[in-house]
């Protein structure tokens, strides 16, 4: 459920989505300033210092407000505690986006991927009327394809040596939904 225009927000069982301030930057920092969250993912840094999650959470405001980039903390609905970020690119042009998203190491396993990435996408089909998503990850990270399996995404395809990460060609698996509401 979105709570706010200007200040969106969404709330599911557990967890409550919402933006990013630069309060948060120091246990975004933390969480991501981690070799194995690194390796399993497509775009974070390492080492994450204090200064790159204040520059990536300073981005975001310009790309909300430009309907470009959705970024949400993915953090607990009572305590308010973070456990990660989703974000959704918004090609508005061809009407297509993209999920991406990180759960803090000690967190994985407990469902919140899967859990943010389906309000998310019901964000995007029902408050975006994006047509179409797809999210793309490491072949050597299954783990996130079964997110994806699980908030209805089907395999797509394999980009073949796609990604050069620590010297060596690395398999980015895609996977992708249409939006219910247009079929």
């Amino acid at each position: 459920m979105i709570q706010s225009a200007t200040r969106p927000q969404i709330t599911t069982e557990r967890l409550l989505l919402r933006r990013f301030t630069a309060a948060d930057a120091p246990e975004v920092s933390r969480l991501c300033d981690n070799y194995n969250m690194y390796k399993s993912t497509l775009n974070l840094p390492h080492p994450y210092p204090l200064e790159s999650a204040l520059e990536w959470i300073a981005t975001h405001e310009e790309s909300f407000a430009g309907g470009q980039l959705y970024e949400f903390a993915i953090t607990d609905r009572v305590t308010g505690h973070i456990y990660g970020a989703v974000g959704l690119s918004h090609q508005q042009a061809h009407k297509h986006g993209e999920i991406g998203y990180w759960i803090g190491e000690e967190y994985w396993g407990r469902g919140y991927a899967t859990e943010a990435v389906k309000a998310v996408l019901d964000f995007a089909f029902r408050e975006k009327d994006i047509h179409r998503v797809y999210a793309r990850f490491f072949a050597s990270n299954p783990a996130s394809g079964k997110v994806m399996e699980k908030c209805g995404m089907t395999y797509e395809g394999t980009q073949k040596e796609h990604f050069y990460k620590e010297g060596r060609y690395e398999d980015l698996l895609l996977y992708g939904i249409l939006n219910p509401n247009h079929q």
